[in-house]
C-alpha cells in the first residue's frame, strides 16, 4: 500500500481510502491490485506481462496505451546513477506515466499546479498513473530495487521535459515504510 507524505505540512497518509482520495484530489490515479499474481523473482519480462495480461489489456482499453514493458532496476544495474539522474529532477511528459510495481519500492514526488509537493512511496501491488503534463520526479528507496510494468501511449516511450525549476533539490528521497525484504526472504 502506498504511503503519501506532504513534507511541507508534516503530514503522512497511510489509510488506503484516504491515500486514494487524496491522490485523486491532485489528479493522480492510484489503485492497488490484490492479490498480486505470483511470479518468480527472476521471471523474464514475457512471463510477467503474461501473468498480468488481463489487467494490462484493461488499462490499455481505458487509457489508450499501446505497449507495455517491464523495468527492472537493482543495485547491480549498469550505470544506475546515470539512469536515476534522468528521473530524479523535476520533469513532465507528453503522455501519462503508468507504473504497476511488482517488487521493491520507489518514491514519486508530485508538484501539483496548486498545493504543496507530495511524495508517494510505492511498493508491490501499487498502480500509479501520473497524467501527462504533471510535474514530478522519481527516486529509488535505499535498497535501490524496483521492478514495475510500464504502459505507454506512444510505442517509442516518453521523453522527460525538464522544468529547470530546482524544486526537486529541496526534497530528500526518503522512504518511510518498512525496509524492503526480498520475497524469497519473507518466508524465513
Amino acid at each position: 500500500m502506498a504511503i503519501v507524505t506532504i513534507p511541507d505540512e508534516n503530514r503522512k497518509i497511510e489509510d488506503p481510502d484516504e491515500v486514494t482520495a487524496y491522490l485523486a484530489s491532485i489528479g493522480i490515479d492510484y489503485e492497488q491490485w490484490e492479490p498480486a499474481h505470483p511470479v518468480a523473482e527472476d521471471a523474464p519480462e514475457e512471463e510477467i506481462l503474461e501473468a498480468y495480461g488481463v489487467e494490462i489489456q484493461k488499462l490499455k482499453g481505458e487509457g489508450g496505451y499501446v505497449t507495455a514493458d517491464v523495468i527492472d532496476i537493482n543495485p547491480e544495474t549498469p550505470n544506475l546513477d546515470m539512469l536515476l539522474n534522468k528521473f530524479n529532477v523535476e520533469h513532465w511528459h507528453n503522455e501519462d506515466e503508468v507504473r504497476f510495481v511488482i517488487d521493491g519500492r520507489g518514491l514519486f514526488h508530485i508538484n501539483p499546479e496548486e498545493g504543496p509537493v507530495v511524495s508517494i512511496e510505492v511498493r508491490a501491488g501499487d498502480l500509479l498513473r501520473v497524467p501527462r503534463g504533471t510535474h514530478h520526479w522519481f527516486d529509488l528507496c535505499a535498497e535501490s530495487r524496483i521492478r514495475a510494468i510500464r504502459l505507454f501511449q506512444d510505442p517509442s516511450g516518453w521523453t522527460p521535459h525538464y522544468t529547470d525549476s530546482g524544486v526537486s533539490r529541496g526534497y530528500e528521497p526518503v522512504c518511510l515504510g518498512p525496509a524492503y525484504i526480498p520475497p524469497h526472504e519473507v518466508s524465513r
